[in-house]
């Protein structure tokens, strides 16, 4: 199956630069930007959810997070529209039954064309709970991550990945990738960028995402634009944005297993 073509719907002004990739009766996909959060912080300020009431759509309650992206992940972000929506999304995502792909700029590259990291992750510490750190499988507290990567280009010293999270840590594919030793661009937590005003953003976008939400139906396909950030990087290295967008897709497809399963409604 090829991805179906994102359809960028503007939402109400006052949600800014969102965009709705896909909407039916049980859920919304959205395009979240870099930068924005999904949810308050202890600094406060704005977030995804001062705008979910906009997307009700006639609905009595506003969509929901069926997952999450970081602040400066940008891209496909799944919404459930009412709370059946979201148990079956939850339960979805729980079963790893939905296909995620992300794309990443990366500073270095794998010695491999592809492989599949397998490190778990812990915790670095009690005060800074969302920090992360691959750590020696076995170890107490550490919980089983896995992703898939393919090198989809080399360019200088930088390289851009296909990513596809096996599981889902908090931080996984910044904190696989720098225990790589090849940090994402822009990454201020795992990769030594600066976190004054007018560094680099993070160049980790999910670029897909695929979702079995009925068993006689085809999974639900949608791929987000690559940002202008990171499209402003590609281009500076000599390399078409949608060409790696599409090559991105075409390695999720070769990944994803979309036969019928018993756990779909």
């Amino acid at each position: 199956m090829t991805p179906s073509a994102p359809t960028a719907s503007p939402l109400a002004p006052e949600a800014g630069e969102l965009a709705i990739l896909h909407r039916d009766g049980l859920m919304l996909i959205i395009d979240k930007p870099c930068g924005l959060p999904v949810h308050a912080g202890p600094k406060g300020g704005e977030t995804l959810a001062d705008h979910l009431d906009v997307l009700r759509f006639g609905l009595p309650r506003a969509p929901e997070l069926a997952h999450r992206l970081d602040k400066d992940t940008s891209g496909c972000l799944v919404l459930g529209r009412h709370a059946k929506a979201l148990a079956l999304l939850g339960k979805l995502f729980a079963s790893g039954q939905v296909g995620k792909t992300y794309v990443a700029l990366t500073l270095g590259a794998p010695a491999q064309e592809e492989g599949r990291i397998d490190q778990p992750l812990a915790k670095r510490s009690p005060h800074r709970g969302w920090w992360m750190q691959a750590v020696a499988k076995g170890t107490p507290g550490a919980q089983e991550a896995i992703t898939d990567f393919r090198v989809l280009a080399r360019a200088g010293s930088l390289a851009v990945l296909a990513l596809s999270p096996v599981t889902g840590r908090t931080h996984q594919l910044r904190a696989h990738l720098a225990h790589l030793g090849t940090p994402i661009l822009g990454d201020a937590i795992y990769g030594g960028a600066s976190r004054l005003p007018g560094g680099p953003k993070l160049h980790l976008h999910a670029r897909r995402v695929v979702v079995p939400l009925k068993r006689d139906a085809p999974p639900v396909d949608v791929s987000a634009p690559l940002p202008p950030h990171m499209c402003e990087t590609l281009s500076s290295l000599g390399l078409d944005p949608l060409a790696i967008g599409a090559a991105a897709d075409a390695v999720a497809f070769a990944k994803l297993d979309l036969s019928p399963r018993s756990a779909r409604p």
